[in-house]
């Protein structure tokens, strides 16, 4: 234990013997060329991690690109059923705005009671919370099927 490791930086050693003067002269230089090697790992780390972004990015967009040709060639090979879809999703987007519309008078009209009472709270999550996110669920999966595609044109 009389020697310090060598892979801790000077600026981490701390030097506990009895001279201090004797210590002090080499250390401040050695604290310098610390800091500049520390600051040049944090630069290092820094491109490296911009790196993995830009890498990041390249993969998502590659995977947006991918899905989004893959979408196409559906609507391409099923022209009919696409414009169904888009059909199906106008007017299950109407539904949608009715149900909303009910959802938000219920809240409006129990607000006290839903702040109040966990048990009435819980009885509206279970009556409107399923319904709303699979309502949402299937109107994405159409809306997405049949965006760009006209709903009135008939083939």
């Amino acid at each position: 234990m009389a020697q310090e490791p060598s892979q801790y930086s000077p600026m981490f050693r701390i030097d506990v013997s009895a001279e201090p003067s004797a210590s002090a002269a080499p250390n401040a230089g050695n604290a310098e060329q610390a800091t500049l090697a520390l600051l040049h790992q944090i630069a290092t780390g820094q491109q490296r991690q911009n790196q993995l972004l830009e890498q990041l990015v390249q993969a998502t967009v590659t995977v947006q690109k991918q899905r989004a040709q893959e979408l196409e060639q559906w609507k391409e090979a099923n022209p009919r059923l696409a414009k169904s879809c888009r059909k199906a999703a106008e007017a299950l987007s109407r539904v949608q705005t009715e149900f909303l519309e009910t959802l938000t008078e219920e809240i409006n009209d129990s607000e006290d009671h839903l702040i109040e009472g966990d048990y009435m709270l819980n009885e509206f999550v279970d009556r409107f919370g399923p319904r709303l996110a699979h309502l949402n669920g299937v109107l994405q999966v159409l809306a997405q099927l049949g965006n760009g595609v006209p709903a009135n044109h008939s083939h």
